[in-house]
């Protein structure tokens, strides 16, 4: 998709977006309230954008096997970790939103499809430390350089599952008896997508909370991100542009908001 039509959504988007007064669902309020626009500081934010400062001077190249739809930037096959750092890794503001997320909801089982160099996966495992997070990445020699970052930054509750997400991701969700969370940017295409998506939903509850990344980022995310929507099982959506966040409590009305973050 070009900057342009991106460009357009977002002010879509902005036209569309509520802010705190215009939320009427007490759980979205709630979780406006006290999670999407906190604004105090958690310690946790300091340990990974020290390391976020690191890979963004880390000069080392490496070979990218990539099984998604690419980068908008770069889309080449050998790549320095500074730059996979500069375009790949989901920008501090987003990255702590899924911190809160997790830090709100306390799932015990969290999924996040496509690790990069785990500055994401950071987030997640310092919000849980007693949950459990199993990430896939597909790349082998950043899945290495995840699991090296990983290490350096003391995580024990991480589980890299490296290889294609079309091989890997079911095998991994039939040995988990439940999840609670998950985090979805492991591939940029429709059908992939919604394949991952239901995948995951055989392993969800009422509690779960799923969060679809780039629901934006192409004709084929939007239609996607559609799809998840009007998806039976899912009771409320909330679209914060870059991300959608997916809710399956049934005693919740059916709603889907957009809401300004």
């Amino acid at each position: 998709m070009s900057y342009l039509r991106l460009a357009a959504d977002y002010l879509l988007y902005r036209m569309r977006a509520y802010k705190l007064h215009g939320v009427h669902s007490p759980f979205v309020f709630d979780l406006y309230h006290n999670v999407l626009h906190h604004t105090g500081h958690f310690l946790a934010y300091d340990h990974v954008e020290a390391l976020r400062d690191e890979l963004l001077h880390d000069e080392r190249q490496l070979q990218v096997t990539d099984f998604g739809a690419g980068s908008r930037s770069i889309n080449q096959k050998t790549r320095k970790v500074k730059d996979i750092a500069r375009t790949s890794a989901k920008p501090a503001k987003y990255g702590q939103l899924l911190f809160r997320l997790v830090n709100h909801f306390q799932p015990a089982t969290i999924v996040e499809l496509g690790t990069s160099l785990g500055l994401t996966t950071s987030y997640l495992a310092e919000a849980r430390n007693k949950g459990k997070v199993y990430t896939f990445e597909g790349c082998p020699n950043i899945a290495r350089t995840a699991r090296e970052n990983f290490k350096k930054q003391g995580y024990d509750n991480i589980s890299l599952v490296e290889g294609n997400l079309d091989e890997t991701l079911d095998k991994q969700l039939q040995e988990m008896e439940r999840l609670d969370f998950a985090f979805l940017d492991g591939n940029h295409r429709y059908e992939p997508t919604l394949r991952y998506f239901e995948s995951c939903l055989e392993k969800s509850h009422e509690n779960t909370v799923l969060v679809l990344d780039d629901i934006y980022w192409s004709l084929e995310m939007k239609r996607a991100w559609q799809e998840v929507k009007r998806h039976p099982q899912v009771r409320q959506t909330v679209d914060l542009y870059f991300v959608g966040l997916v809710f399956f409590r049934p005693q919740q009305p059916k709603e889907d908001f957009t809401l300004y973050f």
